[in-house]
């Protein structure tokens, strides 16, 4: 349970200006982006996503193999935030190895009794960190999954009955195994949802793996500090930017109506994508303008957002093929549609 990189990054330095505009949330884009892009290779299109869903206050799920980078990138993404607000309960990044005997409290933290004062205390549990990484996540019982619940949703967890919160930037990223692997358990459907991204990650390509090689050196050693790093600080008012300052058209909410209803009707589909899957997207959307230096959000970002938000949230017929093909026939005529219509502002 324990992480391999539990300390957080506490660096004493004047405070940074705030972040009020659009510029300056752009600025948060790019210095995660050159930092991830050097620290982790042949991963662009994953590492746009989960700054994405950091900016958009979401979770991440990846479903991968063992040892296709996940932990690398996750520890790299901790490498990027600096803590400017240092809390002694809450660190930067810690992880979470999943396995069938954790219990909820290895999670959440416990109340220990101190013998020395005849007084409990409360002893964190690795849930309070700015970034979570929780690895393997389905290889544990549905009573630890669920541990994770009012965590994601509220940020906050309750053990013996008193409630304690989170920090503000508290981000999950989520790993399992494919379900045919041996020892695995299904997230349930309601954990599932609490995710804004699902994302399937394959194989690099042959010319980035050879690059891996060919600088494992500089890989091992770390990004360093010639990229300039983010605070939390910048963090939380880049999203700020993201839901004040990328324009929203009522055409795009109209569009991701229509897709919902679609894959409500959709023979092929058991069971639709749900209203919550639509609030969280509207961020992730206005997140993905920004990451594209634009103010406004168009029929591209849905389209690039649907698979990755719609497909893990739907329950197919036996034989109905496969879901991916599904939410893309459901998108095809609101994403038509939106394509003629004036999105700016």
């Amino acid at each position: 349970m324990n992480s391999d990189f539990e300390n957080s990054r506490h660096i004493t330095h004047e405070p940074a200006p705030r972040i009020r505009d659009f510029g300056g949330g752009y600025g948060v884009v790019k210095r995660l982006r050159d930092r991830l892009v050097r620290a982790v290779y042949g991963r662009d299109d994953v590492i746009e996503l989960i700054i994405i869903a950091l900016l958009a206050d979401g979770h991440v799920l990846l479903e991968d193999f063992p040892g296709s980078g996940k932990t690398t990138l996750a520890k790299a993404l901790g490498d990027c935030v600096i803590d400017d607000q240092p809390n002694d309960d809450i660190v930067t990044i810690r992880r979470i190895q999943f396995t069938p005997d954790l219990l909820p409290g290895d999670v959440t933290g416990t109340t220990i009794f101190d013998p020395n004062t005849n007084r409990f205390f409360f002893r964190p549990g690795p849930i309070f960190a700015h970034i979570v990484l929780a690895d393997e996540i389905n290889r544990t019982s549905p009573k630890v999954q669920s541990a994770l619940l009012e965590a994601m949703a509220e940020k906050q967890v309750t053990v013996d009955n008193r409630t304690r919160q989170l920090d503000e930037l508290f981000f999950v990223i989520a790993t399992q195994n494919p379900l045919d692997l041996a020892g695995t358990f299904p997230l349930p459907a309601a954990q599932l949802d609490r995710f804004l991204f699902k994302i399937r990650m394959t194989h690099i390509s042959r010319e980035a793996e050879l690059a891996l090689l060919t600088h494992l050196d500089q890989v091992k050693a770390g990004v360093g500090d010639e990229l300039p790093r983010v605070t939390r600080t910048e963090i939380l008012d880049a999203r700020e930017v993201v839901l004040s300052q990328v324009h929203v058209a009522p055409a795009i909410r109209e569009a991701l109506v229509d897709i919902a209803d679609n894959t409500r009707t959709d023979d092929r589909s058991l069971q639709g994508v749900s209203t919550r899957a639509l609030v969280l997207m509207l961020p992730a959307l206005q997140a993905r303008a920004l990451s594209r230096q634009r103010d406004y959000v168009n029929a591209d970002d849905v389209e690039a957002l649907s698979q990755v938000i719609f497909a893990h949230r739907l329950a197919v017929a036996p034989g109905a093929g496969g879901v991916d093909e599904i939410v893309k026939d459901c998108c095809k005529r609101p994403l038509e549609q939106l394509a003629r219509k004036t999105l700016r502002r």
